[in-house]
């Protein structure tokens, strides 16, 4: 009776001694996450205060949208180290919307990995590419391993769990996002975090922090009932450690 009553950790609290975040937002002027240098350091500042000692900012990469080159992305990032106030290693990559554009980008060689040509993508929030088994297919044709980001967000797979087996089946590692687990976006990806959890299919977990509102979300209550396998998927991220 007591563990009924038990009660619910705030998500800050879970998270493990030396935690590193795969999924961020905080490099300066590069999508619709930190717009400046002073936005990222308090960003990042606060990120330190609840308990991340190591992060991977992964700016997007989007054809029409934001079409950063790795370049971009290096140039961002190394402006940043210049600046005050930053306490904990940062290390760049880039979340991938798999596009036309991706394929041309991958056939270049030109992807920015989270670590070991482990490679983060994203699909589109509408629909998912006709050809996605083909695009996830030949990326391991070309060494990469294809981490796919927050695929408790695809609102058109809610319906059908079995596309999130069969994305496994075809090579994807799955990424959840924390904010998921609290009911942030929304109680379908809340019960969808929670299939996942359950079915043993999350391999790691990101913050996908773009601003300090975002920061307030792990203030919040754990929402999800399995907590010990959400504990797991988080120190997994220790993989990613620039000391492992």
């Amino acid at each position: 009776m007591l563990s009924f009553f038990k009660k619910k950790p705030s998500l800050f609290e879970l998270l493990p001694s030396g935690f590193v975040d795969i999924h961020s937002h905080v490099l300066p002027g590069l999508d619709d996450g930190s717009k400046n240098t002073t936005q990222s350091v308090e960003l990042i500042q606060g990120m330190e205060k609840l308990g991340f000692s190591e992060l991977i900012a992964t700016p997007h990469t989007m054809t029409g949208v934001w079409e950063n080159t790795s370049e971009d992305i290096k140039y961002s990032w190394t402006s940043l180290q210049e600046a005050q106030g930053l306490n904990i290693p940062l290390s760049y990559a880039s979340e991938y919307l798999l596009d036309n554009a991706f394929l041309e980008r991958m056939q270049e060689g030109d992807l920015l990995c989270l670590k070991d040509r482990m490679v983060l993508v994203e699909l589109s929030y509408f629909q998912a590419p006709i050809n996605l088994f083909e695009i996830l297919f030949e990326l391991q044709l070309k060494g990469y391993i294809p981490v796919l980001a927050h695929p408790e967000r695809y609102a058109y797979y809610f319906s059908d769990f079995k596309v999130f087996q069969q994305l496994k089946k075809a090579g994807c590692m799955f990424q959840l996002n924390l904010m998921s687990v609290v009911g942030h976006y929304g109680p379908e990806s809340l019960k969808i975090s929670e299939a996942l959890l359950n079915a043993n299919l999350i391999d790691y977990v990101g913050s996908d922090i773009h601003h300090k509102g975002h920061l307030d979300c792990f203030q919040r209550k754990v929402q999800v009932k399995n907590i010990e396998a959400l504990k797991q998927t988080m120190a997994a991220n220790a993989f990613f450690s620039e000391k492992a």
